[in-house]
């Protein structure tokens, strides 16, 4: 009973105080990395604009985000396993029913979701994925090579909500509250860290690309 007690009680902090730090710390800390990238501004070019430069910024937002054949053919494990799990993520993230409901509660905006057994099986194929990909970044010389603390760190931050959810999900710990603690917990610690890693590029890399094409395309040329 006092395991129950503790796991209720556990519960009901990350539902509560621990959720409402995470959300502070994960929007004030976007809003920083946000401006911090927008105050440090662009040198004025004074040369005569050759075209626009709005088109051209989001035609370079879509092309960018489109696998060229060339890097597809050099890379396919990498490609095709990285859309792969960034796909899964957000499915998971945005369509489960009791996400829905939560985000309702707390902006007034919800749609429909896929149903529970859709879920769980992203949720498979997501952590398959993910566990592909640190293999291949451990065993292939170049990532390992390359690769950072930083990078095992947001890969193991964005594993663990998935994990803990399906572990949950499942009910394959008890009590339940307890595991959904769990759950809440890890979510919460990607949140506070989300802004400070490079996480933070879900954000910034459509800014980047529009700002790309927007200068190419006053120059008058192809991004």
């Amino acid at each position: 009973m006092d395991i129950f007690n503790n796991a209720n009680d556990f519960l009901i902090w990350t539902r509560g105080t621990g959720f409402n730090i995470a959300i502070a710390i994960f929007i004030f800390g976007v809003l920083i990395r946000v401006l911090e990238i927008l105050l440090l501004g662009r040198k004025a070019d004074y040369s005569e604009p050759r075209g626009t430069q709005w088109g051209p910024g989001l035609k370079t937002i879509i092309s960018r985000s489109l696998v060229d054949k060339g890097t597809l053919n050099r890379s396919p494990f990498v490609v095709v396993v990285g859309y792969i799990w960034h796909i899964g993520f957000f499915i998971c993230l945005l369509l489960f029913v009791p996400h829905i409901e939560l985000i309702n509660a707390s902006l007034g905006i919800k749609w429909p979701g896929l149903p529970s057994p859709v879920l769980d099986a992203a949720a498979a194929v997501t952590m398959f994925s993910m566990l592909a990909i640190l293999w291949h970044r451990m065993t292939h010389p170049v990532m390992k090579f390359l690769s950072t603390y930083e990078d095992y760190l947001v890969w193991l931050l964005s594993f663990l909500p998935l994990l803990s959810g399906y572990i949950a999900y499942h009910r394959m710990i008890n009590p339940y509250p307890m595991a959904l603690g769990l759950h809440l917990l890890t979510v919460e610690l990607l949140l506070v860290v989300f802004p400070f890693t490079k996480l933070m590029h879900a954000f910034t890399l459509f800014l980047a690309r529009w700002y790309t094409g927007a200068m190419m395309g006053r120059k008058g040329v192809e991004s």
